[in-house]
């Protein structure tokens, strides 16, 4: 039998030598599977990393609230960038290439980032994460078009179990901050080592995706084969309400991320530390959901699943925006970690199920998911400034609403009959 060259290896060759039952080709995918992990714990890791240690970076740099609003503004600009710049790499190169990019500059900017720590210079600062920040946007968009490609080709649901890897890498990374922190190692030492231990899976992994991926004329056989609408995907409709739900729950989600801790100090009075531990509830009933995802998605189907995880959501956010004692607050943020956790990886999938033109339809519902990350907790910051943070989350409840009734959106589409 020839040798396969993993790296030399189309998706169209991926599929076909996998439905003839070729052994090693499904050992190939299974290692494509495998790196797919990798490539959403490390952004994880890395992010919760340096979020942690944000007040010993803003007192490294010697900077003010509103100086370092400014420094985080590197980030946001790096990966508003690297979004807009992904679905043509990917058209004229497939993804394995915005791949190995996007995931090196995740740790270049983790190094110069650092570096502007040692040295005290904030435009270094905001340079490293807008080096970060281009590298998680562009590879974002490669690892998930990848995903739906695996998911279509396997015929298993998938895109749950990566983003609870991202989830799970949040966890470690921001339990692994607090203890450097605690322990107070410097910075420039703690963001090295998450650099070296990223580094070295990231070398190892890489030789695992394969050629063709997302290129304009490299779509699956089975894409092909399917009876599914050619229209442009901007002219679908079905892809902007997916990208609705996506935008709800990407907003959720960073508004936990952003101003959970900080609203349960400000408005319930409790300290810091429980702050942060609420935090970790709230990441941990993330990860958790996202990981048994696939067993409820087999039983209900997609679109009962965003809808029941919209409920829970919701209950969780009245409860935080309610609640009269904080120990209420404190357990409610399970419930709206559990109704976070799917609806971002399931709209993902119903996007690269909706049409044969599976990367601009997953690059469209992923920005949709990046505009709210990066756009909606200042906006939530703008108007808890004004009307209190409770208040403002009234923002994230009435969309999360509104996902639920969109829910339908992300249920796959039968094929035509053919006459």
């Amino acid at each position: 039998m020839r040798r396969l060259d993993v790296p030399d290896i189309s998706c169209r060759k991926v599929l076909t030598l996998l439905l003839t039952g070729s052994f090693s080709m499904s050992d190939h995918l299974r290692k494509w599977r495998r790196a797919l992990f990798v490539f959403f714990f490390i952004p994880g890791v890395t992010l919760s990393s340096w979020v942690t240690r944000t007040p010993a970076i803003r007192d490294g740099i010697d900077a003010s609230l509103a100086q370092m609003g400014l420094v985080l503004l590197g980030l946001s600009a790096g990966a508003m960038t690297g979004l807009l710049i992904a679905g043509a790499v990917v058209g004229r190169s497939g993804t394995r290439r915005l791949t190995f990019l996007g995931m090196w500059l995740i740790i270049i900017g983790m190094f110069v980032l650092s570096a502007g720590v040692a040295i005290g210079v904030a435009p270094i600062v905001a340079l490293g994460l807008a080096i970060f920040g281009f590298g998680v946007g562009a590879c974002e968009i490669a690892i998930n078009i990848d995903g739906a490609e695996v998911e279509h080709i396997s015929g298993q649901p998938l895109m749950h179990a990566l983003h609870g890897c991202f989830s799970f890498g949040t966890v470690c990374g921001a339990l692994a901050g607090f203890g450097m922190a605690a322990l107070e190692v410097p910075v420039i030492w703690h963001l090295g080592i998450i650099t070296a231990f990223s580094a070295v899976p990231i070398a190892i992994c890489m030789r695992w995706i394969p050629e063709g991926t997302g290129l304009k004329r490299g779509l699956s056989e089975q894409h092909e084969s399917e009876d599914l609408p050619d229209d442009p995907y901007w002219r679908d409709i079905k892809v902007y309400l997916i990208g609705v739900v996506v935008l709800a729950v990407a907003l959720a989600e960073g508004a936990a991320n952003d101003w959970l801790p900080i609203l349960m100090v400000d408005e319930y009075g409790l300290s810091p530390a429980i702050g942060s531990l609420v935090f970790v509830g709230f990441a941990t009933a993330m990860t958790v959901g996202r990981f048994s995802g696939g067993f409820f998605l087999r039983r209900f189907g997609p679109a009962a699943v965003v809808r029941g995880s919209a409920v829970l959501c919701g209950l969780g956010l009245a409860a935080v925006i309610f609640a009269p004692i904080p120990e209420i607050a404190a357990v409610s943020v399970v419930l709206w970690g559990l109704g976070t956790s799917l609806g971002f990886p399931i709209a993902i999938s119903a996007a690269g199920a909706s049409g044969r033109d599976t990367t601009g339809r997953v690059r469209v519902v992923t920005f949709c998911g990046y505009v709210a990350f990066l756009v909606g907790p200042p906006l939530l910051g703008l108007l808890g400034e004004v009307y209190g943070l409770r208040s403002a989350f009234l923002v994230v409840f009435g969309l999360i609403v509104f996902a639920g009734i969109v829910a339908p959106a992300v249920e796959p589409r039968r094929a035509r009959a053919l006459a």
